[in-house]
């Protein structure tokens, strides 16, 4: 019988290149980038890998110099958002923001306020975090002045798409402390939800939040052992393709109560220096989106979180931390969540 995999896996190395504009770099180099420095901080040779997995959005990858070593398709946690004809992302989530407001009797200027807030936040993240695509400041009032997209989403509501690679080092952790590791950072859960978009076609849902994200960090922290997010949570990074895929996540994820993101957020809940802080690393808004590498940079940030390493933006004694991710069509309906804390706490 299925026990789950909470401590079962340890993750002994991680790398991450620059996001950005890459354009002096095709998908192999950034792999091979983010794989070095993997290499290195795992403080292992290659020929001691049994198998490689790697994911890649839009583009295949041919040399990986891997060898005979197996490669497999994957995507850690990044889930890609197939396109559809006539229907656009900014028009779909800007129809899930109207149908938050609606649903929770929010004045669209309070919802516009929250929104500029979870954009201001990622931004002055971003700015502490060296590897990050957009480093710049700014304000409530830039941010709700700013052309809009689809409304109500305005141009700092929405994240753009980026070129970058991440990646990691797995195995069990009887290896890695036979290979001389004892700060070791573990998977406490994995979890993925699906969806045929049958939701959308009765009365139950009204299009103000995501199914699948609340059946999934249900069955995560379940499988983790946690029963109140909201205090043992000590981080995350969630899948803010838009601010208010953000804001709703909140409560997708039993953080806030449904209803209550705008208040949290507007509190200062979710900020670097708030009780559960969110896109610690300025996330899809402002760290980059390059799908394929999305859900590894996501655990990246964890891990030197945990670690101890995160340099300016660094936590004080972050214990658990949360990576979130949607994709699919209709409406994002797959969610994929990872849980990671330090092995045996």
């Amino acid at each position: 019988m299925a026990t789950g995999i909470k401590d079962k896996v340890a993750i002994i190395g991680m790398g991450c290149t620059r996001f950005g504009e890459r354009w002096d770099n095709g998908a192999e180099e950034l792999m091979v980038e983010s794989f070095e420095e993997c290499l290195a901080d795992a403080g292992i040779e290659k020929k001691q890998i049994d198998a490689a997995w790697f994911g890649s959005c839009l583009e295949v990858l041919k040399d990986t110099g891997y060898g005979g070593l197996p490669n497999f398709g994957s995507s850690a946690g990044s889930l890609v958002w197939q396109w559809w004809p006539n229907l656009t992302a900014p028009g779909a989530f800007a129809q899930l923001a109207g149908a938050y407001a609606a649903k929770h009797r929010i004045k669209d200027l309070d919802l516009k306020r929250a929104m500029a807030h979870v954009s201001v936040k990622s931004h002055a993240n971003g700015l502490l975090n060296p590897k990050a695509h957009l480093r710049k400041k700014v304000t409530a009032e830039q941010v709700m002045a700013a052309p809009i997209i689809a409304h109500p989403l305005g141009l700092f509501d929405c994240c753009g798409v980026s070129d970058g690679s991440a990646c990691a080092i797995v195995t069990t952790p009887e290896i890695a402390r036979s290979l001389g590791k004892t700060n070791i950072v573990s998977v406490k859960a994995l979890q993925l939800a699906l969806s045929s978009g049958e939701e959308m076609g009765y009365n139950e849902w009204d299009g103000d939040h995501f199914m699948t994200t609340t059946k999934c960090s249900r069955k995560a922290y379940a499988e983790a052992g946690i029963t109140n997010p909201r205090e043992e949570i000590s981080m995350m990074e969630v899948h803010d393709c838009f601010s208010i895929t953000e804001l709703v996540t909140y409560e997708d994820l039993h953080m806030s109560a449904r209803g209550d993101a705008v208040r949290d957020v507007m509190d200062g809940f979710y900020d670097l220096d708030g009780g559960v802080p969110c896109q610690v690393d300025g996330g899809l808004k402002c760290f980059g989106h390059p799908i394929g590498a999305s859900g590894l940079r996501m655990l990246y940030e964890m891990y030197l979180q945990l670690l101890g390493r995160a340099g300016e933006r660094q936590l004080k004694e972050p214990r658990v931390g949360l990576t979130h991710n949607l994709g699919g069509f209709p409406f994002q309906n797959i969610c994929s969540i990872s849980i990671i804390g330090r092995y045996g706490d």
